[in-house]
């Protein structure tokens, strides 16, 4: 086996590290289907509004996702990698259990702490996934790697919502099993990880243990040629001392770091804004309100996920051969063209089952386009953006920033549901408008580019 390719060791170490991003979709998309159950479980053991607490349930998810990251960021450069991705599983383990015995304890408070903890679990993992396998990934292959999270994230989200549908657990029995099996990725991720190597880059630049690193890169690269590697990461490591490390006060303060953050901040908030999550979480109820039956809408609901998953694998050879700024706006564009289409279905859908399937379709296409740019290119483009000495506080805000819109949306989806009725769409479709013009005009495309060619652009 040849420097640069795949092998067994690599594979199992990519795939333990993913499962963290599987549990992100899952519990992305698992909320979705038991709304009915769970404001039921809450309505009887409860005198509070139960479409406000099932909100708070929803969004709290994002309030743990902000702690995450960052707590991420810090354990995995105190204590390694592979130790960070071990104790996020733990956190894993206990909300799942939190949420599992939620019902049968008869306690809010434990689902609600629950899905906190699953949200910290989510986050540290949006942050510590990527970071190891990129790190584990030949350099050739870090792109195709880097896709295996947003993949991992679909195929959870589409095994949430196959598991919510009613004949499996969507019954006022089966939720609380449906949540509690948030334990499993945790659990299988906690055994395979001890056997996992820690990440050699890690080793060599941060824990100086060049020998221990050596035999790491040799066992998942297969072969004993791997002193370039070794050269090319001390290389970066020289460059990395020798250039300024900024934070997040420079990043404000600096005119030429100023403007690529603010293009990160706002891609990161086109993808939360222009109200995919509030498909994601209540694409059940949004289906229900289309006429369609609650079991029908739960069936409709694993399509979102399918789509989601389909144009993860069509976007990947798309990536490089379009580039992202071509991407982002075919994707921006298309989302608004069908959210505009979607509240014209939500007005024309009573009697005529037609116009029911029809918004289902319109949703779907929605969904489809957000997977062709705006789910992957935002967690991308601040890291093509930056030099190296600006990179991680400029990622470790763009991420913030994502987990912050997503717990906005999560919160107000449902009161600006009952508010606007039919038209709950449109204050997203304003924004999609918003997000696409400022796309086509500040957006530099980055394929191809060096991060010298990109950084230079906002020197001028």
């Amino acid at each position: 086996m040849s420097s640069g390719g795949t092998t067994g060791p690599l594979l199992y170490a990519v795939f333990a590290a993913v499962l963290g991003m599987l549990q992100f979709g899952f519990n992305t998309g698992v909320i979705n289907a038991p709304r009915t159950f769970i404001e039921n479980f809450i309505n009887e053991n409860y005198d509070v509004n139960s479409g406000v607490v099932f909100s708070v349930i929803v969004s709290i998810f994002a309030v743990g996702g902000m702690i995450g990251c960052p707590l991420a960021s810090w354990i995995a450069d105190k204590r390694g990698r592979k130790f960070a991705l071990m104790i996020n599983a733990a956190f894993g383990i206990v909300g799942a259990v939190l949420m599992g015995f939620s019902k049968t304890s008869t306690s809010l408070a434990m689902l609600i702490i629950g899905r906190f903890f699953i949200g910290i679990n989510c986050g540290f993992a949006t942050t510590a996934s990527p970071t190891y396998v990129s790190e584990m990934a030949p350099v050739r292959l870090r792109g195709a790697f880097g896709t295996v999270n947003q993949l991992a994230v679909a195929f959870g989200l589409v095994g949430g919502q196959i598991l919510g549908i009613d004949v499996i657990l969507g019954s006022d029995e089966g939720w609380p099993w449906l949540l509690g099996l948030a334990i499993i990725p945790s659990a299988v991720q906690l055994i395979m990880l001890p056997f996992a190597p820690e990440s050699p880059r890690y080793l060599l630049l941060s824990q100086r243990d060049e020998e221990q690193a050596r035999k790491i890169l040799s066992s998942i690269r297969g072969t004993n040629e791997i002193d370039d590697e070794i050269r090319d990461m001390q290389i970066e490591d020289q460059a990395m001392k020798n250039e300024q490390k900024f934070t997040i006060g420079d990043l404000i303060r600096i005119d030429s770091l100023r403007t690529p953050l603010i293009i990160g901040i706002v891609m990161h908030l086109s993808q939360q804004l222009g109200g995919i999550n509030a498909v994601l979480y209540f694409s059940s109820s949004i289906f229900i309100k289309t006429g369609l039956s609650d079991g029908d809408a739960r069936l409709a609901s694993i399509g979102v996920g399918s789509m989601l998953f389909i144009m993860a694998l069509v976007s990947i050879p798309l990536m490089d051969r379009l580039g992202r700024r071509t991407l982002q706006l075919v994707g921006l564009g298309g989302m608004t063209v069908f959210s505009v289409l979607m509240t014209v279905a939500f007005f024309t859908y009573e009697n005529n089952q037609t116009m029911s399937v029809f918004a289902v379709i319109f949703t779907l296409l929605y969904v489809g386009f957000f997977g062709v740019g705006p789910s992957s290119i935002p967690w991308m483009i601040l890291s093509e953006l930056f030099g190296q000495g600006a990179r991680s506080a400029a990622v470790s805000v763009g991420a913030l920033v994502n987990w912050l819109a997503n717990f906005v949306v999560g919160l107000t989806f449902i009161p600006m549901s009952d508010l606007l009725g039919n038209y709950v769409f449109l204050p997203y479709t304003v924004l999609l408008i918003l997000f696409y013009v400022f796309t086509y005009f500040k957006l530099p495309e980055t394929k191809n580019r060096t991060i010298e060619e990109v950084t230079a652009l906002f020197k001028k």
